[in-house]
């Protein structure tokens, strides 16, 4: 099995992808669902990043 290495890097890959697409959708749809909770963890990520010293 000397391309395996290759193989299960692909497949990795196409795993992460698929993944991070799910998570997203995941999000998007509570952002739908929830708005109001939506937008206080906006609020909530700009203050934590207002406050983060660069």
């Amino acid at each position: 099995m000397p391309d395996r290495t290759d193989e299960t890097d692909a497949e990795r890959r196409r795993r992460r992808a698929r993944f991070l697409r799910d998570l997203a959708e995941a999000r998007e749809l509570r952002d739908r669902v929830q708005p109001r909770r939506v937008k206080t963890a906006r609020l909530r990520h700009a203050m934590r990043m207002r406050t983060f010293r660069w």
